[in-house]
């Protein structure tokens, strides 16, 4: 078959599954901003960037700017069709960026395919789950509403979808849920493996190494949607406890998926200066953004993991600690509970209680008796499911050639 993959950022979601087409004998192209310079597994072709539209109304911003994107990416479509010929069996687009709306409008013969990460609801979800940080206000939740449209439009116009876990699928309502198939992504579980020799260097010159008293945080960015402000309001009590722990945390300063404090500062330097003279920072790295190997291997060394999150998105960094043996200490929310069950492969405590958070990372680097366990079966929670060449792969490969075939 021929085969479009859409994302303006490829390979996106989709750098396995687009070299595992290619061996199945499809031919198999992609579709991208003109701005992303990733490297691809395969042949792409870049749409041009948008620029953000200029709305009047704040209620109509996003699907503005999502229009424009998917008008741009039509026009690159039309252009493969016009001047190439291009005429794709299947069109696989992650929807999040809009830039599937108008393509059934270039090749109406092709199924559309599309990869539903997640429906904003205003109940139930991230809007008006963190009160400290955003307000539950009617107005919040008409924003929610509006920065929907493009997502169900998307899915409306899908012939299926798939979504990584049953919560992301869950969040759309059960008149759209039932075109989404559930499958992950995948974990590579033969390169996300306990590690007994892995060792990273700080920006200090301190070398840590697996069995040091390691206590690391991931996220894409420093933000409460990954709990940031809570995981950080434990600290100054587990450095107290612990004097020879270590803490690390990978992540920018921006923000990825909610606001900035109002002060207009980061939330990194709102709660240093809230936790002013109560953290060892001698004792607190922040990496920023790190090369995956130096993410692998932190991950890989640390006595202990912190994950934390809203009811949201579920993130890489989980699964692949998970895979590669990790312990972990885990908010006792929705989509963290799919994967971890309290005290038979991690450890779950509630999001905002932040003397519990306190106590379980402690017990955690201290050594607690039953770490050995739980990092197995978090280990084996991952290759029973979610291993990419087992599970994640044939399945997606199954799920694609099936909705060509009628």
């Amino acid at each position: 078959m021929k085969i479009l993959l859409v994302h303006q950022n490829f390979p996106g979601q989709f750098p396995h599954l687009s070299q595992a087409l290619v061996q199945r004998g499809h031919q198999v192209l992609a579709l991208t901003d003109e701005k992303n310079q990733r490297e691809s597994p395969v042949e792409v072709v870049r749409y041009k960037s948008p620029e953000p539209v200029q709305s009047n109304g704040a209620l109509g911003r996003t699907y503005s700017n999502y229009a424009e994107r998917a008008y741009l990416t039509a026009r690159g479509a039309r252009a493969l069709r016009d001047r190439y010929g291009f005429q794709p069996d299947v069109i696989l687009g992650h929807s999040g960026w809009g830039e599937t709306l108008f393509l059934q409008e270039i090749w109406p013969q092709a199924k559309l395919l599309i990869y539903a990460e997640l429906l904003y609801r205003t109940r139930g979800q991230d809007v008006g789950f963190d009160l400290e940080v955003q307000q539950d206000s009617d107005e919040s939740r008409f924003m929610t509403v509006a920065r929907s449209a493009h997502l169900i439009q998307g899915i409306v116009q899908a012939h299926a979808a798939i979504a990584p876990t049953r919560y992301q699928a869950d969040s759309f309502p059960p008149e759209l849920r039932s075109k989404i198939t559930v499958i992950h992504d995948g974990i590579e579980t033969n390169r996300v493996a306990p590690n007994p020799e892995a060792q990273l260097t700080l920006p200090n010159g301190r070398v840590l190494r697996a069995g040091d008293e390691v206590l690391s945080y991931v996220s894409r960015s420093l933000e409460p949607y990954r709990g940031f402000h809570i995981f950080m309001r434990a600290l100054p009590e587990v450095l107290a406890a612990r004097p020879d722990a270590q803490v690390v945390l990978v992540g920018a300063e921006g923000v990825s998926y909610g606001g900035a404090p109002s002060e207009g500062e980061s939330w990194k330097a709102k709660i240093l200066a809230e936790l002013n003279g109560k953290l060892d920072l001698d004792r607190v790295h922040f990496m920023g953004r790190v090369a995956y190997p130096d993410y692998l291997s932190l991950i890989q060394l640390a006595r202990v993991h912190c994950y934390l999150t809203y009811p949201f998105v579920l993130s890489w960094s989980l699964t692949e600690t998970m895979s590669a043996g990790g312990y972990i200490v885990a908010s006792d929310t929705q989509p963290v509970r799919e994967l971890i069950r309290d005290g038979e492969n991690g450890r779950l405590v509630p999001f905002f209680d932040v003397p519990a958070l306190s106590s379980a990372l402690i017990r955690g680097l201290e050594g607690d008796p039953d770490a050995p366990r739980l990092r197995e079966a978090a280990r084996q929670t991952i290759l029973d499911g979610y291993d990419l060449q087992r599970h994640s792969l044939p399945r997606q490969i199954a799920w694609i050639e099936a909705q060509a075939a009628g």
